[in-house]
């Protein structure tokens, strides 16, 4: 729609006579272009505070008189409202209250164009206008309509300001992006489809503002306050979870997901936001990290706060802010639930960009926030808005909530070795956490290195195999390795270094042992074990060989799981006990996705889709069943079933797509057997107008 406008109303009686307000030309097309805001909605007008926009006021009756008539517009947010007297006039004054001017000679007989100018401290919703036209005699008044102001990257002064082009288009104005999952040394990516241009999304952004225990408890306290980008940030981090309020998710990490979506099958969040408005805020059921942290990013793009979405691989959660984080093996190295601490193999939070006026200078720039409810932070379940520049510096006292992010990226781990109860075996690891930390490389689809913003290099205290203090040690070491990136279908292979740094031979028993497990949470039991007797020389370092089947894991491990693996060495005469681990991702066969005339397709036009998979597995799967579905492409899932897919056969499914908004969106292909996910690809179509 290239023009909105509005008619006007009298609000202030009879004017019979007098020169009325007819209609409000909110000059949109020209607005949203001069405003980078293109898009965003069909249904107001959205500018950019500090920036000047235009509206054009068309009359009836006689005309307007400027000699003896003067205009003045009142800006209404809530019960807050602001007189501005429009002004003949080429020059801004610089104030830090609303403005309106004319330019000489664009007054015509039956309209005139007024610019108007907020503050660059403008809180950020959705204002109503209102003209007043006044005499000496009377004043008559008129209701011209409401527009969105937002924040204004683009503008020096704002505390929002981002200087480099390249970064508004990804940070501000793209709608798609990549969400980082699995392991650093497998690393898998998803595309999200942010959808801030798709139908309803602009709308449900500033309705979460509204009903905010900050706005539903002090209405103009909040709507000033909304003005500062660390406060907004807050309240928005707060409003993606629902633990404290009308919040837009539910999180579930344990447990199946009836009533409600299983998170790893969304793949936008312009359906959430939908769904979250259209069941009058009750909450969209279910989210984890990546869709807490999508959802934000889409929410402060909106709002016109440049945000990314960012991934920490093996992030702890220090629940008791010991900057610690501690797990537990049994002897024999199976992975116990003992510590209320974890290590997630990845955590996905979100980077705001901003200054920080509430703190130095050294602190101004990207900012995380995390909406993944875990720990309260000031009573609510919310994280940050906190300083990169913070955690690398160790500011841990600069708020918000430094200390927490910190030991999610720094924290030393310390395994324990615990028999009947007793700790017979301790090493700590220095170098596990926040090992890798990326987001998506601005105009491309590889992974940006972030770690180095938010890590120092430290002195190695500690390492895997390294005993204790007050722990006898003779100089044991052991170390795990994983050969390559274990795929499904294949075998995975594994060498463990065991040196014996002491004049003595021994002889030691090794324990592996393998686990599934999710991203997030404590192993399953045991799949697959080995217990050997092991000779060893003075001073000599052994290299063991092992390899797990196929055939063990193809039927314990679906689809985004993880697999725990662990050694423990003992020696036999002096009970001396050493552990190392390894967690990884097994990489899930292909689905193919190709789209009849390529990944660019045309709105409103139908375009046929061919998905394919091919059984490459060991062996004959049985209830085999491929879906499809995309938001804003297809409706619904679509579904293709065979009793029987036998090795090597192939099975397909064609649909048919189509989108009613421009944007990117994306395609999601599940492979499923015996209703066990085991593969699930993605596939971004890109839409152009016509």
């Amino acid at each position: 729609m290239d023009c909105i406008q509005q008619t006007a109303h009298n609000i202030s009686g009879t004017d019979n006579g007098h020169c009325r307000l007819r209609l409000v030309d909110f000059e949109v097309h020209e607005n949203h272009i001069s405003h980078e805001t293109q898009g965003l909605s069909k249904k107001h007008l959205v500018v950019r505070r500090g920036k000047p926009f235009k509206l054009t006021l068309r009359f009836r009756g006689r005309s307007w008189n400027p000699h003896s008539e003067g205009l003045v517009l009142e800006v209404w947010l809530g019960s807050l409202s602001e007189r501005i007297p429009v002004q003949f006039s080429d020059k801004w004054p610089t104030t830090q209250h609303w403005s309106a001017k004319i330019h000489p000679g664009s007054v015509h007989s039956e309209s005139v164009t007024i610019h108007i100018c907020s503050p660059v401290q403008s809180s950020v919703a959705l204002y109503n206008l209102r003209l007043h036209i006044e005499t000496r005699q009377n004043i008559r008044s008129f209701a011209m309509g409401s527009f969105v102001l937002l924040c204004n990257p683009w503008l020096k002064d704002d505390p929002v300001y981002m200087p480099h082009e390249a970064q508004l288009q990804e940070y501000v104005k793209s709608d798609y992006g990549l969400v980082f999952m699995g392991t650093n040394q497998n690393v898998c990516q998803r595309p999200w489809s942010f959808g801030q241009y798709e139908p309803g999304v602009q709308e449900a952004c500033l309705t979460l503002l509204e009903v905010s225990p900050q706005h539903l408890s002090d209405e103009s306290k909040d709507n000033i306050l909304r003005a500062d980008p660390v406060y907004l940030s807050r309240v928005v981090c707060a409003m993606v979870n629902c633990n404290d309020d009308l919040g837009i998710l539910h999180g579930k990490w344990q447990g199946g997901y009836q009533g409600g979506v299983n998170p790893t099958e969304w793949s936008g969040s312009a359906d959430i936001l939908r769904r979250w408005v259209a069941s009058n805020f009750s909450p969209v059921r279910y989210g984890q990290c990546w869709v807490f942290a999508s959802v934000l990013c889409t929410v402060m793009r909106v709002l016109g706060i440049p945000s990314r979405v960012v991934t920490v691989f093996n992030a702890g959660h220090d629940t008791n802010a010991s900057r610690t984080i501690e797990e537990f093996y049994s002897t024999t190295g199976e992975k116990l639930h003992l510590s209320k601490d974890s290590l997630w193999n990845f955590h996905v939070w979100v980077e705001c960009w901003m200054r920080r006026p509430d703190l130095s200078a050294g602190f101004d720039g990207w900012q995380v926030v995390d909406p993944t409810p875990q720990e309260k932070s000031a009573g609510i379940f919310c994280c940050g808005p906190c300083p990169v520049a913070a955690v690398q510096q160790r500011c841990l006292s600069a708020p918000y909530d430094t200390s927490f992010i910190f030991a999610s990226v720094d924290a030393d781990v310390i395994r324990f070795i615990v028999r009947n109860g007793v700790v017979v075996g301790r090493m700590v690891d220095s170098e596990l956490v926040g090992q890798v930390i990326c987001t998506k490389r601005i105009g491309s689809d590889t992974p940006e290195n972030l770690t180095p913003a938010y890590k120092r290099k430290k002195s190695k205290r500690g390492s895997c195999g390294s005993s204790s203090p007050g722990l006898t040690s003779s100089g044991l070491e052991v170390s795990l390795n994983i050969k390559g990136k274990p795929s499904f279908g294949d075998s995975i292979g594994m060498s463990v270094k065991v040196t014996n740094n002491s004049s003595e031979p021994r002889i030691l028993m090794e324990h592996v042992d393998a686990q599934i497990k999710e991203y997030n949470s404590s192993p399953q039991g045991s799949f697959w074990k080995i217990h050997k007797e092991v000779h060893i020389f003075p001073y000599e370092a052994l290299t063991l060989q092992h390899t797990i089947p196929a055939s063990e894991y193809e039927s314990v491990l679906a689809a985004d799981e993880f697999v725990n693996i662990a050694v423990v060495i003992k020696d036999v005469r002096t009970k001396e006990r050493v552990l190392d681990s390894q967690e990884f991702n097994i990489s899930s066969p292909q689905i193919s996705i190709e789209i009849e005339g390529g990944d660019s397709i045309q709105i409103n036009k139908e375009h046929t889709v061919q998905v394919s998979f091919t059984n490459e597995f060991t062996k004959t799967l049985t209830g085999a069943v491929l879906t499809v579905e995309g938001s804003g492409l297809l409706k619904g899932k679509h579904e293709t079933r065979l009793a029987q897919l036998k090795q090597g056969e192939k099975m397909e499914n064609t649909v048919s797509i189509m989108a009613s908004s421009p944007g990117t969106k994306v395609l999601m292909a599940t492979f499923s057997h015996s209703n066990r996910v085991v593969s699930r690809s993605f596939h971004k179509v890109s839409i152009i107008e016509a």
